[in-house]
């Protein structure tokens, strides 16, 4: 049982980078056990593991079965971000586990960023930068972009919280937008195209902003790509695994497709050498929430998510799978 608003000592593992907004966000009746990485959990005296009754994930760190059993009394997984398939949500539902997450407090700022990443590419900003500083400009023009947004037409591969906050920045922009998602999103008017391939065919930019795991991993595969054509844009702000890397790779050097932007990648923070020698692509570090602001909103989210439960009650944003009954 949670505690009732006593304070009783709480044991919580704070398991992932250190950030200052969790470490220093907790009252005195809460005892902190800091370990950045699956290696260090090691270290853990088993007295501890049994007393640990939350968990703060604050960062992609692997939270599978086997990590989770190494806490037989935890209650709640309280983690860092939207995506949440690091974590094994699948064991916590089956032990009882209420894993939560961070939505809505980063929906405009990585809505933000695929924006930006979207007319980065498009627009080859990056190459221009580079153009410029090099001297370049002095003695010739930037050549034209082949690319714009004015006569562009976007398939939104997710149309959740983040998707609908992108495509209302495109219908600013005066970009149609459409959308394929397993299940039509309520109280949305774009087109929904059951079908990927068909929606890839009909658009020449694809945004993904789906969550990971084994149901999207490497949806976005060859098929896709030449679907899109030599014309196409792909941007990535889901997660890495969504996208069959060598494929994209090999249709960005084939011209199966024009170009793409990506924040996100298969095995981080290690980017293949082919993306980061191609002139078409626009490569960024996993930023799309990361200003001070978002990344305080988060971390504060985790913490008050914990603090909440054992206080006796229900945390602000149970994950689908973890829901919270009885408080």
């Amino acid at each position: 049982m949670a505690a009732n608003g006593s304070q009783e000592k709480v044991d919580v593992l704070v398991y992932g980078p250190s950030k200052p907004v969790i470490d220093n966000g907790f009252p005195a009746n809460f005892v902190l056990h800091k370990f950045e990485n699956h290696r260090d959990l090691s270290r853990l005296a088993p007295e501890i593991s049994g007393r640990i009754r939350g968990i703060a994930v604050t960062g992609l760190v692997s939270t599978d079965a086997t990590t989770l059993s190494h806490f037989p009394k935890v209650e709640i997984v309280s983690s860092f971000g939207v995506g949440y398939d690091h974590i094994d949500a699948k064991y916590a539902a089956e032990h009882g586990i209420v894993v939560t997450n961070t939505p809505d407090v980063l929906t405009e700022e990585v809505a933000d960023t695929a924006l930006g990443l979207l007319i980065a590419t498009v627009r080859e900003f990056i190459k221009a930068d580079r153009y410029l500083r090099a001297g370049h400009w002095t003695t010739k023009a930037f050549p034209l972009s082949p690319g714009s947004l004015r006569d562009r037409k976007v398939g939104m591969v997710g149309m959740g919280r983040i998707g609908q906050a992108i495509a209302r920045r495109l219908d600013a922009s005066l970009v149609p937008v459409v959308y394929h998602s397993r299940n039509p999103a309520k109280g949305v008017t774009y087109k929904h195209y059951p079908n990927l391939i068909e929606m890839a065919k009909d658009v020449d930019t694809l945004i993904a902003i789906t969550p990971g795991g084994p149901s999207t991993a490497k949806m976005i595969n060859a098929e896709v790509l030449k679907a899109l054509g030599p014309r196409g844009v792909f941007i990535n702000v889901a997660r890495g695994s969504v996208a069959d890397e060598d494929a994209l790779i090999a249709a960005l050097k084939d011209g199966t497709i024009m170009a793409a932007g990506l924040d996100v990648f298969a095995n981080e923070p290690e980017v293949p050498d082919a993306l980061k020698a191609m002139q078409n692509v626009v490569l960024l570090p996993h930023i799309a929430s990361a200003s001070v602001t978002t990344r305080n909103a988060m971390d504060q989210l985790v913490v008050d998510n914990l603090k909440l439960w054992f206080s006796g009650k229900a945390p602000l944003t149970p994950i689908a799978e973890t829901p919270v009954k009885g408080r």
